[in-house]
């Protein structure tokens, strides 16, 4: 089923009008997660389809009709163009609610030995036979009804190349099966690698078997591919060579994830001065997005602490808050800094316009990326939007490719994860001086406009299609 949605095509400015004078093209986006699907991972197929419009290439979407996601949020429609094609295929997975309350029986049957030690070993049999059947992904439930829906609307409508978002990854298979039949041009757009997300993703199994099956799979999207593209550097470069291991000749770019202006210009109070902390108001720090493994809080965790030894009372100034989901693991953590006199204030999601008004109210901002092989490729999106408010970053990362950037902005605020004394060091020293930092280089913030970004892709998508005729 085709919809469009409402939302008014914005002025062109004169290169992008020169650009789309042109004949027009027609890229099919495949996105399982798409509005009014909520989270990090919707923005950037959201924004692509904002703004490609721009550089002469209309967009049809692929989506799930009916995703089993944790959140949605209906404030991301309004940057879909009016006039998108969005084609709705339905998923047999189970609903959301369902698949996390069959997780929560059985934490709660393991912690309280509940389960029999044959019932255990049975439940446990019966998920690794569900880990091997779905493959590379739980979403490859939607694989049959989607596949239905892409070969009737490439049929129905000419378009002039494919692009898949990834992960999940079962929008790779799609993708290329639809190449394999259609014969156009085919990007796949890697969010985070195949590689670091099946061995970080949790609940992903790490049997032999199942690695066997996800590396055959990605060796044939790859071997199907035109093009790869990436969200940074490092993994362009870590993708590209595996692919050309595999025996393809794709091409491969770095698209970065990046920030819309647009959002920002509908924030009032990105627009005020910093507010001064020579008031009783406590500097306030605030993260947004998941905590997990791979965004562990334990070192800020470590370093509060630490101050919390040394001058318990400084820590009255200090407010931290956290907007996301966190796993039970990270709860624990945060369970520790009550300890202390910081103000801890949680939050689930929140609607994106809201997150970002947060970030634009906070003193400072939490950037958390932990050392593990591979996240030295890694730049998560949110580091982006956090530039773009001209807030203050205090982030713990592992040397690489985010630091790298930050480096650019905010050079005295990176710390690794093990450098207790440093984050300890840098928190006082806000506490005691009531006063936050100021960006290095503003100007070099906009070469992450999402809409800058769009234009790459498009150029991308010309050169494909031009090698393709």
């Amino acid at each position: 089923m085709s919809t469009m949605t409402s939302q008014s095509i914005e002025s062109q400015d004169s290169s992008a009008n020169e650009y789309a004078s042109r004949n027009r093209k027609r890229l099919l986006l495949i996105s399982y997660h798409f509005p009014p699907v909520g989270g990090a991972g919707v923005q950037r197929p959201v924004k692509f389809v904002k703004y490609l419009r721009r550089f002469g290439w209309d967009v049809s979407v692929l989506m799930a009709a009916n995703p089993s996601v944790p959140v949605f949020d209906n404030s991301l429609l309004v940057d879909i163009p009016e006039d998108t094609l969005l084609e709705r295929a339905r998923t047999w997975e189970p609903n959301y609610a369902l698949k996390k309350n069959v997780a929560a029986q059985k934490s709660n049957g393991q912690r309280t030995g509940l389960l029999t030690p044959v019932k255990s070993a049975c439940r446990k049999a019966m998920k690794a036979g569900a880990g091997l059947l779905l493959q590379p992904d739980a979403q490859i439930l939607w694989y049959p009804n989607a596949l239905k829906a892409g070969k009737k609307l490439l049929r129905n409508l000419p378009h002039d190349a494919i692009m898949a978002t990834a992960p999940p990854y079962s929008n790779l298979i799609l993708a290329k099966k639809l190449k394999q039949i259609f014969q156009i041009p085919f990007v796949a757009d890697f969010r985070d690698e195949w590689d670091l997300s099946s061995k970080y993703l949790e609940n992903h199994q790490q049997d032999r078997i199942s690695n066997l099956i996800q590396t055959r799979l990605q060796k044939s999207v790859m071997k199907a591919s035109d093009a790869i593209v990436a969200t940074t550097q490092a993994s362009t470069e870590r993708l590209l060579s595996r692919a050309h291991q595999f025996g393809t000749d794709a091409i491969g770019k770095c698209i970065y994830n990046g920030f819309d202006q647009d959002d920002f210009d509908l924030l009032e109070e990105l627009d005020q001065p910093q507010r001064s902390l020579d008031t009783p108001k406590q500097f306030r720090i605030v993260y947004t997005g998941t905590l997990w493994n791979l965004t562990t809080v334990e070192p800020l965790v470590k370093a509060i602490e630490s101050i919390h030894q040394v001058n318990p009372e400084l820590l009255n100034k200090l407010e931290f808050q956290f907007i996301g989901r966190k796993t039970p693991e990270q709860l624990t953590l945060l369970e520790r800094i009550h300890q202390s006199a910081c103000t801890l204030v949680t939050e689930e999601y929140c609607a994106h316009q809201e997150a970002l008004k947060k970030m634009g109210t906070a003193d400072a901002l939490c950037l958390l990326l932990s050392d593990v092989e591979g996240a030295n490729r890694v730049a998560p999106a949110k580091l982006f939007e956090y530039l773009a408010t001209r807030r203050e970053i205090l982030a713990i990362t592992p040397a690489g490719e985010t630091t790298d950037i930050l480096n650019g902005f905010w050079p005295s605020g990176n710390f690794r994860a093990d450098d207790t004394e440093g984050i300890a060091r840098w928190l006082t020293e806000r506490l005691n001086s009531q006063t936050a930092s100021s960006i290095s280089n503003p100007e070099k913030i906009n070469q992450f406009n999402r809409e800058s970004q769009a234009g790459e892709l498009a150029e991308l998508l010309g050169e494909l299609v031009q090698n393709h005729a």
